[in-house]
């Protein structure tokens, strides 16, 4: 026979107080007398008496929780984002309900349905949605809403509610940096189409590229951000007639499946082909060679997203002041050739190293 929980009713008959003075104590309400309280709290404890935190939210109209929504939880940047709210989200005594959308808007918008009654607000990363049906949602939820890495200049939502990396220009210099090693082939593995993250940085990269060699001198090689796409798109790199002397993917986790096909190709990262990345996720040290890479700062992100959501929930405006996103960075490691591998250099500096150096 299933053991029925106790419910606040008992918690006042065993304390011998009203319900209404069992709420004021758990709800920490300083109304009431400590010899009160502790006799109301012994008899939580006796009766393992857990809060239903549904009936507490209708009453108090706060839940002390944010909603995040991802496209995927999967991999190190989305970990990264989560582990940045979670920071901000703890540090306030909030608590996180997450969901993803695969890209899909109708799994978008079923979840932000089903958030948004057990939600003090919502961080929203939806890259390669529109924003008609969803942001028509998110408003119609009368919830405050940060946008992570999610410009949708017509949503109605306020810039000062969306938290952005610069892809272009992280793209840019990180493409200008290869041309200053001397690279003059470079190829870029692009992101999903539709994606914005996607398309700021091979907007950043085109603009490099264009302004040193003129237009057409682009090589763009399709991917998807998955180490699958970045495997594959090596593999079409190393059997192209037009070989590059440097790739460019759109994010860390293609230029590690890139660095892997041209390994099983038997092409050297850097003495061969040069690979560089974007975003810095954790791994991009430890990989052999390690990874030259755009640091985005992908724990910030999040961070700097919670805090801005519960301060619109708190209606406090002063609270996230000072907290602007940083500026992309390149950090130079040993894949782009610029610098001497542990075991001895079988290549040669070509130009003095810009950026954050690390080995």
């Amino acid at each position: 026979m299933t053991k029925r929980h106790a419910t606040i009713r008992d918690v006042a008959r065993v304390s011998g107080v009203s319900v209404a003075t069992v709420s004021r104590v758990l709800n920490g309400l300083d109304v009431v007398a400590e010899a009160t309280r502790d006799k109301i709290l012994q008899a939580v404890e006796q009766l393992d008496y857990v809060p239903h935190s549904a009936a507490r939210a209708m009453a108090t109209r706060q839940t002390t929780t944010i909603g995040v929504l991802l496209p995927d939880l999967h991999g190190e940047f989305f970990s990264e984002v989560i582990r940045g709210v979670d920071i901000a989200a703890r540090a306030a005594h909030y608590h996180l309900l997450l969901s993803h959308s695969h890209g899909d808007p109708e799994e978008a918008m079923a979840a932000i349905r089903a958030m948004r009654s057990r939600v003090d607000g919502m961080i929203v990363m939806a890259p390669t949605i529109e924003p008609g049906g969803l942001m028509t949602l998110v408003r119609q939820s009368k919830l405050p809403v940060v946008l992570l890495n999610t410009d949708f200049p017509s949503s109605g939502v306020p810039s000062s509610t969306s938290v952005m990396v610069d892809n272009v220009a992280g793209a840019r210099m990180l493409t200008e940096h290869l041309i200053a090693q001397g690279y003059n082939r470079i190829a870029h593995i692009s992101g999903p189409p539709g994606n914005r993250e996607s398309q700021g940085r091979q907007s950043g990269y085109e603009a490099a590229i264009n302004a040193a060699f003129g237009v057409g001198s682009t090589m763009i090689v399709a991917g998807d951000f998955s180490e699958a796409a970045g495997f594959a798109a090596g593999r079409a790199i190393v059997a192209g007639a037009l070989r590059p002397d440097a790739v460019f993917a759109a994010n860390d986790i293609m230029a590690i499946g890139c660095i892997d096909a041209l390994h099983q190709a038997g092409f050297a990262v850097p003495a061969d082909i040069a690979v560089v990345g974007f975003d810095d996720i954790p791994a991009a040290r430890f990989i052999t060679p390690a990874l030259t890479t755009v640091r985005v700062h992908i724990a910030e992100l999040g961070r700097i997203a919670a805090k801005r959501l519960i301060a619109q929930v708190l209606g406090d405006g002063n609270a996230a002041d000072g907290d602007a996103m940083p500026q992309p960075e390149i950090v130079v490691r040993v894949s782009c050739g610029a610098l001497s591998t542990r075991q001895g250099a079988t290549y040669q500096q070509k130009n003095p190293v810009e950026g954050r150096v690390e080995l």
